[in-house]
């Protein structure tokens, strides 16, 4: 009796919460698998099949049915290298020209902004654009920058090299002719006055710190800004973010929205982070004293499956390993002291088998890293720790092969989309793919795509999916040579599955198969037949994560979960949105 009830309650656990049907869905498990339906339950996928047959199987008169339409379904994007915890913070006081097509729209928006924002607070756009996206080709002048907004401070970043500064925000900030930051210009005019441009030298100092003195939210308005801002990158269809931390980002104080919000069950993107040492020589000393605060894989999720949770160090590991590209200026030499800086940490984190991750541009630094890397496996062995190098632009074969090795593997970002201009404009035209991302599948090495926003290029995937099928940069020139461009299951699956390995959950996420994670969007347009302009242009009309409708558009409008108004009432947020589209 009790094995004929045990078989009962069996059956009755496997009828699913949710059942997308009538739908493309990619199962990403190989090219070209496709299924009408499928369906999940306690946030799991129970399997998909024809519609008839998933209904057949795992329908109950409870469960919650999604039309698809015939739309596409894909598995949640997954960003492996996103600052989505510091942009939570930031996010509401952000005038974001992500999008923007025309300067004379980006400078309109500006003025309009500066006008509702109350006297004391700053006018900012923060990355995610540059000139070659306007129909203009330019970026703005100060002089256009203090004759829209005369009487606000004004600041604007542009990549990692460049800041706007308007005479309203020089005379706020106090910035005079001895005002000066290691590594950074402040630029006089011919009276030795600020004239309002910052350049970025070795170190982008002056950008990053004039950036820490325009204001910060309230604790209440952070969360909020933590909440649309994660709203705002579920509806392009993103479900899980790993956080490379940055600058500024202190720990615990700088994760307490994002914790917040994953303790109210409210967070609506998986989001795995590490952490980086914020003090110049106090880097072991920093790392030694998380150890015993935290731990790799701790989940502070209420609701959800590596949900919120800590990862490791990194993406900068010490300073003197800071392996700063900007491609306004020639490639800065490492410290002679890194590897002596570097060698602590890297044992610390291995004999406390912490992954790690380590920001790196250029292949003769990497050659430097791999060294240290080398030296501790020697008697403190890696044995199949999780590392991995952020960024590669120009890692070598011989490079790829030690890190194979090593077991590593390489997170890459569109960064090349926004800058491939000004590479060439420094190195020349490069004659292969840069990162060499097909060489480092060829070698098996494990490879995640993200996009590194939001200082420098936008949260927006299908722009870097755009990237990665035709090789092009933002402003439509041909980086890449266009044999070495990816296909489309190729480049979705680093987006999924790719990224997955980059926080231990390859085996639980990335794919629409039984048993997996339950997180999936139905897209606005078939990427798999749509020409790469047209998937620039995709979007989500429904994402779900862990089962659990996050946002939905279109069609779906009315299921899309309700979320506290923006605060503070005069943010940019709350009347243009974030990404233009």
């Amino acid at each position: 009796m009790a094995m004929v009830f045990m078989a009962a309650t069996s059956r009755a656990q496997q009828k699913a919460d949710l059942i997308i049907y009538n739908g493309k869905i990619a199962t990403m498990a190989k090219p070209g698998e496709f299924k009408q339906a499928v369906a999940m339950k306690d946030g799991i996928i129970l399997g998909t099949g024809s519609s008839a047959a998933v209904m057949a199987a795992y329908k109950a008169t409870n469960t919650q049915l999604i039309n698809a339409d015939g739309k596409t379904v894909i598995p949640g994007i997954n960003d492996s290298h996103m600052h989505a915890v510091r942009e939570g913070l930031n996010y509401n006081m952000e005038l974001r020209w992500d999008g923007v097509k025309t300067l004379k729209r980006a400078m309109e928006m500006l003025k309009e902004q500066a006008a509702r924002t109350p006297p004391g607070a700053w006018v900012k756009v923060v990355g995610g654009w540059n000139e070659f996206q306007f129909e203009e080709k330019r970026q703005p002048t100060i002089d256009e920058i203090n004759a829209a907004v005369p009487d606000k401070p004004v600041f604007i970043t542009y990549l990692y090299g460049k800041a706007f500064l308007n005479k309203k925000g020089i005379e706020v900030l106090g910035y005079d002719k001895h005002t000066s930051y290691p590594g950074s210009v402040i630029e006089l005019d011919k009276d030795g006055n600020p004239t309002g441009l910052l350049y970025a030298k070795e170190t982008p100092m002056a950008i990053y710190k004039t950036l820490a003195l325009t204001g910060t939210l309230t604790p209440e308005e952070r969360i909020n800004s933590s909440e649309h801002f994660y709203r705002e990158i579920n509806s392009f269809g993103i479900t899980s973010v790993i956080d490379a931390a940055g600058g500024s980002q202190n720990y615990d104080a700088d994760y307490q929205a994002s914790l917040a919000l994953a303790k109210a069950g409210k967070l609506t993107v998986r989001t795995a982070y590490y952490l980086f040492a914020q003090k110049k020589g106090r880097e072991f000393q920093d790392y030694e004293k998380w150890i015993t605060q935290t731990y790799p894989n701790k989940n502070d999720h209420i609701l959800m499956a590596n949900g919120y949770a800590m990862e490791g160090a990194g993406e900068n590991l010490i300073a003197s390993g800071a392996d700063f590209e900007n491609f306004l200026e020639p490639r800065i030499v490492l410290s002679d002291s890194m590897e002596t800086d570097l060698e602590p940490v890297i044992r610390l984190l291995v004999k406390n088998r912490w992954p790690f991750r380590l920001h790196a541009t250029y292949g003769e630094s990497i050659d430097r890293m791999l060294n240290v890397f080398e030296k501790v496996n020697k008697d403190t062995p890696f044995n199949g720790l999780r590392w991995f190098f952020d960024h590669a632009e120009t890692i070598t074969d011989a490079e790829l092969a030690r890190v194979k090795a090593l077991g590593g593997g390489v997170a890459v970002q569109f960064r090349m989309y926004f800058q491939g201009e000004l590479y060439t404009k420094m190195y020349g035209q490069p004659k292969t793919q840069l990162p060499p991302i097909k060489k480092m599948l060829s070698m098996g090495i494990p490879v995640g795509m993200g996009t590194d926003a939001p200082r420098i290029s936008t949260y927006n995937p299908w722009m870097a999916l755009h990237w990665l099928l035709t090789g092009k940069t933002i402003g439509g020139a041909q980086f890449w040579p266009k044999e070495q461009v990816l296909d489309k299951y190729t480049a979705l699956k680093l987006y999924t599955s790719g990224s997955a390995w980059f926080s231990g959950e390859q085996k639980v996420k990335g794919k629409m198969v039984k048993g997996m994670y339950a997180d999936m969007v139905i897209l606005s347009a078939d990427y798999f037949s749509a020409t790469p302009e047209k998937v620039k242009q995709i979007n989500s009309l429904l994402t779900v994560v862990n089962g659990k409708i996050v946002y939905a558009s279109g069609k779906y409008a009315a299921q899309n979960p309700a979320i506290q108004e923006v605060i503070p009432n005069w943010s940019p947020v709350k009347y243009y949105g974030g990404y233009q589209e």
